[in-house]
C-alpha cells in the first residue's frame, strides 16, 4: 500500500513539463512550430536561391533569398559542363539495383528471424546487431580485395554489390518485427492448400508487408543516393562512373570553388529524393508504426 501511495505522489512531479506544455496557448505552440519549421527549411530554400545567383551575389547578398537576376546558366553548367547528366544516370542505376537487392535480401532474412525459432537464432541476431558498431571505413579494404578478385572494382556492378552487401540490420529488424505480429493462421491456411515455403512468402506474406517494403526501400534509396565513400573508391580511376554525390567534386578547383554551380547540382540531386519521399511518406509512417507496435 505504501509503495502504491509513493508512486501516486511521484506522478505529478514527473509530469510537470507535460502539464506546462499543455497550458501553453495554441498560438504560442503554433509560433514555436512555425519557427522550427522555418529554421529547418531555410537552408534548402537558400540553396535553391543560390543556384539562381552569380558567384559574386552569393557572397554579397548574405541571407537574402530573392536574386537580383535569375541565372539559369548555373543549371546548364552543372548539367553539361560538369557532366551531371551522366552522373544522374549512374546514380539512378546504382540506386535502383541496390534498393532491389537490399529489399529482397532483408525481407527474406526478416521473415525467417520473425517467424521461426531455430538453434543459434539469438547468436545470429547478436552478430547482426554487432555490425552496427563497425564503421564503414574499416570494411573498405576487404570490400576492395573481394572486388579485385571478382574483377568488378572499376564498374557499376562492383559499386552495386558493395553498397548492397552491407548488413542492413535496421531493415532486417523492421521486417522481423512486422512479420512477427502477423497471425499464424495465414501460413497454416496456405500450407493446408498445398503452398510451400517460397509460395507462402512471396504470394502471401511479402504482399502484406508492403508498408514495410516501402519503408525499407525509401531508407535504402536515401542511403544509396547520398553515398559518397564507396562510390568514390569504385570510380576513382574512371570518372565517368561517378555518382551525383561524388560528382560534386567537379566544382571544387585548385584556386576557386564554383558555389552557384554546386548549388544548382545540389538542387538537381535533391529533387528526386524529395519527390520519392512525398510519394512514399504514407507507407513510410505505416511501416515504422507497424514495426514499433510489434
Amino acid at each position: 500500500m505504501s509503495g502504491s501511495q509513493t508512486t501516486v505522489r511521484t506522478l505529478p512531479t514527473t509530469s510537470k513539463s507535460m502539464k506546462a506544455l499543455r497550458r501553453l496557448p495554441w498560438w504560442i505552440a503554433f509560433l514555436l512550430l512555425v519557427g522550427v519549421a522555418v529554421m529547418w527549411v531555410y537552408p534548402f530554400v537558400w540553396m535553391v536561391s543560390a543556384s539562381l545567383k552569380d558567384n559574386m551575389e552569393v557572397f554579397a547578398a548574405g541571407l537574402k533569398l530573392i536574386p537580383n537576376e535569375l541565372v539559369f546558366e548555373n543549371y546548364a553548367r552543372a548539367w553539361k559542363d560538369a557532366n551531371f547528366g551522366r552522373y544522374l544516370i549512374n546514380t539512378v542505376i546504382v540506386t535502383l539495383w541496390t534498393v532491389f537487392i537490399v529489399t529482397v535480401r532483408c525481407a527474406c532474412a526478416g521473415y525467417v528471424l520473425g517467424r521461426y525459432r531455430f538453434r543459434g537464432s539469438r547468436v545470429f541476431m547478436g552478430v547482426l546487431i554487432a555490425t552496427l558498431f563497425v564503421p564503414t571505413g574499416y570494411t573498405i579494404i576487404p570490400i576492395v580485395q573481394v572486388s579485385l578478385q571478382l574483377g568488378v572494382i572499376d564498374s557499376l556492378t562492383g559499386m552495386i554489390l558493395a553498397l548492397s552487401g552491407a548488413a542492413n540490420v535496421s531493415a532486417i529488424l523492421i521486417y522481423a518485427g512486422y512479420f512477427r505480429q502477423m497471425p499464424k493462421e495465414l501460413e497454416e491456411a496456405a500450407v493446408v492448400d498445398g503452398a510451400g515455403f517460397l509460395r507462402v512468402f512471396f504470394s502471401i506474406m511479402l504482399p502484406l508487408a508492403m508498408p514495410v517494403t516501402a519503408t525499407v526501400a525509401l531508407l535504402t534509396f536515401l542511403a544509396t543516393w547520398n553515398a559518397f565513400f564507396l562510390p568514390l573508391v569504385f570510380s576513382f580511376s574512371r570518372p565517368e562512373l561517378r555518382t551525383l554525390s561524388v560528382g560534386m567534386q567537379a566544382f571544387v578547383g585548385e584556386n576557386a570553388v564554383d558555389w552557384t554551380g554546386m548549388a544548382a547540382a545540389g538542387v538537381i540531386s535533391i529533387i528526386p529524393v524529395v519527390a520519392l519521399f512525398f510519394f512514399l511518406q504514407r507507407y513510410f509512417v505505416e511501416g515504422i508504426a507497424g514495426a514499433v507496435k510489434s
